[in-house]
């Protein structure tokens, strides 16, 4: 049978499909399971690897009609939005098929392992180092801020294999396992009181040869696609399961209690984001709707975010056409950064210091002082606003690279920190 072409035809395959397959009352890895091998958790993808060679907008149109129909679609977090799509172009067919079928149904879960104490916005500064011993790599390092570390099964890791070429040459991309020896995960209390981070210790943790993703030294061109994608799910919303009037059963129960689990990581997210949908709200709650200044605001702080939901409506649209995720990820996560610092000042200006308050028998102001100590987190996570800025310039703008004494040296013999 030939793939369907167009949006209706897509939608009324895996609503038929749908009908005949989707049971409430099966366990959520026996539901997935069935999922994945239909090809529809995603369409997109090649046969070949569990899709159905569909264009990059069927991903969309199949998600629909799962809501749809009450059912439960692919695993929430970083191996499916992270993990899996930079496999899926980068890795060897052997590690693809060890890792990405229990990546999709979620039995594996991930953590990445990127960033570094003194590389963080120049994360090709970075100084763990992998060094081949005969079928092993054996990792020394330290990395940090790294989201659900503590519970992962693999981690996306770039450390360093060559110290004599240029920085961004000398890095691979490998698959660590994470539950072993050497590997120590440490949690980080931030200032707002959650502890949704950790650092990771790598002492000679080892990784087999066949995890390695890629060519060797071809690591910061994989981890740019991880990042791509990083940009786009740092949107992500929970997701809605069941419908009314249709069964829950088992399914859905344990669907909802994975993302429970999941989103409680990320419980102060919407606070890191400053939380303008509260700006008009709290300034009628606290009596100050009608001061000309707190309108005003108000009015440039929504104008704005309108503004630039038009620019998450273009890279979503581009995704739709098939399109890899590029700079407008950039462009979406640098007006991100602008709206939690706009929104901030917001706060601030109707609560005054009063926003610095937590009381929990008035659960408004515990979001505001959240919102107040969270949002500085915005312009730093998923790459800083500089960053960005340097992206867009040039891959947007046709403006020059920005000069780096370190870009043509051997990494050897670049002045480093630490």
């Amino acid at each position: 049978m030939s793939s369907p072409s167009t949006a209706d035809q897509v939608r009324s395959e895996v609503s038929a499909w749908l009908a005949e397959a989707w049971d409430p009352d099966i366990g959520l890895l026996d539901w997935r399971e069935r999922l994945v091998a239909s090809g529809w958790a995603v369409p997109s993808w090649s046969s070949e690897w569990y899709g159905r060679g569909l264009p990059a907008w069927a991903d969309t149109v199949v998600a629909t009609e799962l809501r749809a129909a009450g059912a439960v679609g692919p695993p929430l977090g970083s191996g499916m939005n992270l993990a899996a799509p930079t496999l899926a172009t980068h890795a060897s067919d052997e590690l693809k098929r060890r890792v990405l079928r229990p990546t999709l149904t979620g039995e594996l879960t991930w953590c990445q392992l990127f960033s570094e104490p003194t590389a963080g916005s120049d994360l090709a500064g970075l100084k763990a180092t992998a060094v081949l011993d005969g079928d092993e790599w054996i990792v020394n390092g330290q990395k940090v801020w790294n989201t659900s570390a503590h519970h992962a099964d693999f981690g996306m890791l770039v450390a360093r294999t060559d110290w004599d070429v240029p920085k961004h040459q000398g890095i691979s991309y490998f698959v660590l396992p994470m539950n072993q020896p050497g590997v120590e995960v440490r949690p980080i209390r931030q200032m707002n009181g959650y502890a949704s981070f950790s650092e990771v210790f790598l002492t000679d943790a080892q990784i087999p040869a066949s995890n390695q993703v890629g060519d060797l030294g071809e690591g910061w061109r994989i981890a740019r696609t991880t990042l791509a994608h990083e940009r786009s799910f740092a949107t992500m919303r929970r997701p809605q399961f069941g419908r009314d009037g249709l069964p829950q059963g088992r399914v859905i129960s344990e669907a909802a209690a994975e993302a429970d689990e999941y989103f409680s990581t990320y419980v102060w997210y919407p606070q890191r984001a400053g939380r303008a949908d509260l700006a008009i709200e709290r300034a009628r709650t606290l009596g100050v709707a009608d001061r000309p200044i707190v309108r005003q605001a108000i009015a440039d702080l929504i104008s704005f975010v309108r503004v630039n939901e038009w620019t998450a409506a273009r890279a979503r649209a581009a995704r739709l056409l098939g399109r890899p995720p590029g700079a407008e990820g950039s462009l979406g996560k640098l007006a991100a950064s602008e709206v939690a610092r706009r929104a901030a000042n917001v706060h601030t200006l109707i609560g005054g210091a009063g926003g610095m308050i937590t009381d929990a028998g008035r659960p408004h102001d515990t979001t505001i002082a959240e919102v107040l100590v969270s949002t500085v987190a915005q312009s730093i996570a998923g790459g800083t606003d500089e960053i960005q800025r340097n992206i867009i310039g040039e891959n947007v703008l046709g403006l020059p690279r920005e000069p780096g004494a370190d870009r043509d040296r051997p990494f050897r013999d670049v002045v480093r920190d630490g």
